[in-house]
């Protein structure tokens, strides 16, 4: 079982209206008629992020989660429309990982009631011309040590991508995309998802900000401070709740095609 992550920013807020209208009119109902396979389809919206938190990459919009047992099984494209074009720009981050963390760091023992959640949720990369075996290396040996040592972490996991060669939408050379210019990085090869878990904005901001531990700082960084990837490129990252606000697949009430 796997899921593709989408996160999803707005650079124009005066955008949100005509992209919800989109989403549910045309775009929602387009991909459920050319993955048929999926098995999960929520769509999450983002918190505010506490203050600070804009500059690690925050993206502000939506994310979305498409479950499929394999991503090998997919529709072709015969018989299908090309999709509806958005109404805006929106700057999109992909990855595809495994439905279950790869790596589970800190806080199995936790329970619902023991606390409430903020989930951070972070789409990572290494730097070009880092190998990924390099990349790991300092993520697994020296980060992920160092940063369950922060105050008032809850739970951290995380899904190593999945590198497939298949697009999550069939799309030919006679269908139109359905996006005016692509975001520069979803063409970008990216390493982890992750998420770190903290009661609420000030634990988040204790465990960041005010008294975060000591970092290794790999040689290879581009970005001198915590998380050593630069904000924006190599790490984007969201605020969550507990649920998603939308279930496709339960609330949808036809598949077109």
């Amino acid at each position: 079982m796997s899921k593709l992550v989408i996160l999803h920013h707005l650079p124009d807020n005066n955008d949100r209206p005509a992209l919800e209208r989109w989403f549910w009119r045309h775009h929602c109902p387009e991909v459920l008629a050319q993955a048929p396979w999926t098995t999960r389809y929520v769509l999450y919206r983002p918190v505010p992020p506490p203050p600070g938190a804009e500059a690690f990459g925050y993206y502000n919009y939506r994310v979305h989660e498409n479950w499929v047992r394999d991503p090998a099984e997919r529709r072709g494209v015969k018989g299908l429309l090309s999709m509806t074009p958005q109404p805006a720009y929106m700057d999109v981050v992909v990855v595809n990982v495994p439905a279950e963390p790869t790596e589970d760091f800190h806080g199995a023992a936790l329970r619902p009631e023991d606390s409430t959640i903020l989930r951070w949720v972070i789409a990572m990369r290494y730097p070009d011309g880092v190998s990924e075996e390099e990349g790991e290396d300092w993520y697994l040996k020296a980060h992920v040590p160092e940063v369950c040592r922060q105050p008032g972490l809850l739970r951290f996991f995380s899904h190593k991508a999945l590198h497939v060669t298949r697009t999550p939408i069939p799309s030919s050379n006679a269908q139109r995309p359905f996006f005016d210019r692509a975001s520069p990085l979803m063409a970008k090869k990216w390493h982890r998802i992750s998420e770190q878990w903290y009661a609420n904005d000030r634990g988040w901001a204790e465990a960041i900000l005010r008294n975060p531990p000591a970092y290794t700082r790999p040689p290879w960084a581009r970005h001198d401070r915590y998380p050593f990837l630069v904000p924006g490129e190599e790490f984007i990252s969201t605020f969550l709740l507990e649920q998603p606000d939308r279930d496709l697949l339960r609330d949808s009430d036809h598949r077109m095609f």
